[in-house]
């Protein structure tokens, strides 16, 4: 059944990674704000060494924000590509709670090797064996690696109770998500492109082995995200629209959706699949921060 635009989620307790910034803080305010207990995993904390690039934000940050927002903001520092790290934390939530009812990855590491955007531009621009190795290590540590550690952490904390859900973000969907992958269309992306091909397996297979253990592991699909990096990178009209900044959506869109999923208590029919946040903000009936529900996003239209 669809859920309200405020779904309740007072008894919920959340592991979101990749907190400090972007669609993990997104997911851990939307939580937060319907009342979750959320763990807010990551590397940057208040007072310690920046990201390379000097993005804003700490995992402390979004925390003390969930709890404003009505929930229960816990940070823990962990660096969600190394297993005893992420142990480490999920110990924690076994500790205070038994078990998360639900785990949000959202760790992206494609950032972690340029000090800024146009670094990263330049990079785009070169062929893949340039720094093959490092590209590697970084978009797949930083992403599918990731997911399957804290996954695989999550689930065995869910699986004795048959319930739960896992959540991962992907990139690169446009059309009929369960049409085979392209990864012809955008030139210089080879890394990043096949990172998320790799998660949208994991998660696919993840799903055919927890089905039947009452444990949902659903796929979503943002659009163009207003995220810390974004917003930085976005420094003239012509980049903006290259961008299709005009569809852009704040990263507590995706966040809403998360949270709607939680709530529903037949996610599991959604599992296993790709799914647009457009078309769940449509499903559930929620909005982004300002109102609007804007629909699957589409940088081709």
């Amino acid at each position: 059944m669809p859920t309200t635009t405020s779904p309740s989620l007072t008894s919920t307790v959340a592991v979101v990674t990749g907190a400090s910034r972007g669609a993990g803080r997104g997911i851990a305010l939307a939580l937060g704000a319907a009342g979750a207990t959320v763990y807010c995993l990551g590397r940057t904390r208040r007072g310690g060494p920046p990201p390379i690039d000097g993005a804003p934000g700490t995992i402390d940050d979004t925390a003390d924000q969930v709890t404003a927002r009505g929930g229960h903001g816990i940070a823990v520092r962990a660096d969600c590509t190394d297993d005893a790290e992420v142990a480490a934390a999920f110990a924690q939530v076994e500790r205070d709670h038994h078990a998360p009812d639900v785990l949000a990855n959202a760790v992206w590491g494609g950032h972690d090797l340029f000090a800024t955007h146009d670094e990263w531009m330049a990079a785009a621009r070169r062929p893949f064996w340039e720094g093959a190795s490092r590209f590697w290590t970084a978009t797949m540590g930083g992403g599918p690696q990731a997911y399957l550690l804290a996954s695989a952490h999550a689930a065995r904390l869910m699986a004795p109770r048959r319930r739960g859900l896992i959540v991962g973000i992907t990139d690169f969907v446009f059309g009929d998500p369960e049409a085979p992958p392209k990864g012809d269309y955008m030139p210089g992306m080879l890394f990043p492109i096949v990172a998320h091909d790799c998660i949208n397996r994991l998660m696919a297979c993840m799903a055919g082995e927890l089905k039947a253990n009452g444990i949902a592991v659903i796929t979503l699909m943002p659009g163009f995200m207003r995220t810390e990096r974004v917003e930085r990178a976005m420094t003239s009209e012509a980049l903006k629209k290259s961008f299709r900044y005009d569809l852009a959506e704040s990263v507590e869109y995706i966040g809403r959706a998360v949270a709607a999923l939680a709530a529903d208590r037949a996610a599991i029919a959604k599992t296993g699949r790709i799914h647009y946040v457009g078309d769940l903000a449509a499903e559930y009936g929620f909005t982004d921060v300002d109102g609007v529900r804007r629909p699957r996003f589409d940088p081709f239209s």
